[in-house]
């Protein structure tokens, strides 16, 4: 049956100059190497350097999976030469028309997706390969999707930001809403009754327990470089973000597909 482990978690962390937007990358080994959600371009040499640590190189992935085309989603997919990227058709679409106040996409999102020559739309129940599925969970953006993936611990959903973090999981609101605020309480919803174990868009893997408690499933270790915080003009602020919703979401419906 496939696996999945993390090659690079993802983390919720930001400072009052934006997003340091390190998503969590995901390696599902079945009767392919697949790869989910490929990062932004700061985390190249890291993306490598974990694949490498597996004995993988670039040539030896063979689907890349992008959960949506957020920036910090979606970039270093030009580094597998062979590998087959799935994105949902609503994504897709949307790219090429995103809303002005969407600054998650910026405009040249299509630009760079046009660059993958083996880009490949899919939908809703699309199978990868045995035992890997896509869910199609909208909200947090049109397109934005899921793997469902049958491990011998059960049924394991890859999510990108449909569900970001424990926390979303928990109060079931999405961290950041560009769609639909409905739509993204229900697609948590619909992940959380397909899988027990999540492995989330920004936080470390977790298990949802019958208590509605979460646990999470592996430790990390962040080093920040260059910081010093003995420094008066450095803070630490270990609150976390209160959810983000984007003005203009009334505009947000499948008319922009046109």
């Amino acid at each position: 049956m496939p696996s999945v482990e993390a090659l690079l978690h993802g983390e919720s962390v930001a400072t009052n100059y934006g997003s340091v937007g390190f998503c969590s990358t995901l390696l599902v080994r079945g009767e392919r190497n697949i790869v989910v959600d490929t990062g932004h371009v700061g985390r190249r040499r890291a993306l490598l350097a974990a694949l490498y640590e597996r004995g993988l190189g670039p040539s030896d992935v063979h689907v890349a999976v992008m959960t949506h085309a957020h920036w910090d989603h979606a970039q270093n997919y030009d580094v597998f030469p062979n590998a087959e990227v799935l994105i949902h058709e609503w994504e897709r679409k949307y790219a090429r028309n995103p809303h002005p106040n969407d600054w998650a996409t910026p405009r040249w999102t299509t630009a760079m997706l046009d660059t993958i020559p083996n880009l490949r739309e899919v939908e809703d129940g699309h199978e990868v390969e045995r035992g890997v599925r896509v869910l199609h969970t909208p909200g947090h953006s049109a397109g934005t999707m899921a793997l469902v993936v049958d491990t011998d611990d059960g049924p394991v959903a890859v999510t990108g930001d449909g569900v970001a973090s424990a926390r979303v999981a928990v109060t079931k609101i999405n961290a950041h809403v560009f769609w639909s605020e409905e739509d993204a309480r229900r697609s948590i919803e619909r992940v959380l009754g397909e899988a027990e174990i999540i492995y989330p868009g920004h936080d470390r893997p977790f298990r949802v327990l019958k208590s509605g408690a979460v646990e999470h499933l592996a430790s990390r270790e962040l080093a920040f470089l260059g910081l010093d915080l003995a420094d008066p003009n450095v803070s630490i602020n270990p609150e976390p973000r209160p959810p983000f919703v984007m003005l203009g979401l009334e505009e947000q419906t499948p008319a922009r597909f046109q």
